[in-house]
């Protein structure tokens, strides 16, 4: 069985959710706290999770307007 960070564990559940379309391209990512408390995480947890996407081209964060998929 392989060894998954939380924060790996929401990074694939955002993944997934945007490669369904539940999160559309151009959509909005909940704030930092809304994420936390969906997956009952840290908000240090939800920020290495959007980290890890936004290294992989799937969001980009706008400074005081929030995280979008690209």
């Amino acid at each position: 069985m392989e060894f998954v960070y939380e924060w790996q564990r929401v990074a694939r559940d955002i993944e997934q959710r945007i490669a369904t379309g539940e999160i559309p391209q151009g959509g909005r990512l909940e704030n930092e706290r809304e994420l936390a408390d969906r997956y009952s995480v840290s908000a240090g947890t939800v920020r290495r999770a959007v980290r890890s996407l936004r290294e992989r081209g799937l969001v980009v964060t706008l400074p005081a307007k929030g995280t979008y998929v690209r």
